[in-house]
């Protein structure tokens, strides 16, 4: 019953720290009401954690070849830096969770599937910034999640081993790529609730961050068998 040795900690942005899921959504729907289209929130919330490039091959599986993809991304784009020019709400327990390792010394990285110039003005602004050692955006890595490399890139980053880092997620395409890097991974949902493969992992799945920092106490002081 060894405690684990953390030597970084890794968090997903969107849904995670920052309460902008709901906010994407709201995007979504502003943008069809503008273009006279109809897109069914299952149909949004698939979308939830997916890498831009994906979403055009998602879109056009889910509502046909026909759908003006452009013209409701564009919108959408629009709608959300509109919607998130004002600072975002925080999740509840991100600034105790993050004092917590701060102040154990373990450096924090941002691993996000936003690109760079979104993620860095929404951390700016929501006082966050300053608290990371590294970040990783989804404009710089070449396979998305759910494949591990954004994990191990930000890894990499703050110079540890990935299989030495916590990792919180609140998207299943997150889940599977900070596992397969080889992250001791928590769930906090969001919008989603864990898929049947993020249960087949066993990763616990929290109700907030404050369960979280609970989580990570208990680990850093003893494993349980």
């Amino acid at each position: 019953m060894q405690p684990f040795p953390a030597r970084g900690a890794i968090f997903d942005m969107d849904g995670l720290l920052l309460d902008t899921e709901r906010i994407a959504c709201q995007a979504w729907q502003h943008a069809a009401d503008e273009l006279g289209l109809t897109i069914a929130e299952s149909v949004v919330l698939g979308m939830v954690g997916m890498h831009s490039s994906k979403v055009d091959a998602y879109l056009s599986g889910e509502l046909g070849s026909d759908f003006p993809i452009d013209a409701i991304r564009t919108a959408t784009h629009r709608h959300y830096l509109q919607l998130t020019d004002a600072p975002i709400p925080l999740k509840p327990g991100v600034v105790a969770l993050f004092e917590w390792f701060r102040e154990r010394g373990v450096p924090i990285a941002v691993a996000t599937s936003t690109r760079r110039s979104i993620a860095e003005h929404h951390l700016k602004a929501a006082g966050l910034w300053s608290y990371l050692s590294a970040s990783r955006c989804g404009d710089e890595i070449e396979h998305p999640k759910p494949a591990p490399d954004i994990y191990l890139a930000a890894a990499s980053a703050l110079g540890v081993p990935a299989h030495e880092c916590f990792a919180f997620e609140d998207s299943n395409f997150g889940v599977k790529a900070a596992h397969s890097a080889g992250c001791r991974v928590a769930m906090i949902p969001d919008l989603r609730q864990p898929d049947a493969h993020t249960r087949s992992l066993n990763v616990p799945v929290l109700d907030s961050l404050h369960d979280a920092l609970h989580w990570v106490h208990g680990q850093t002081t003893t494993e349980q068998a």
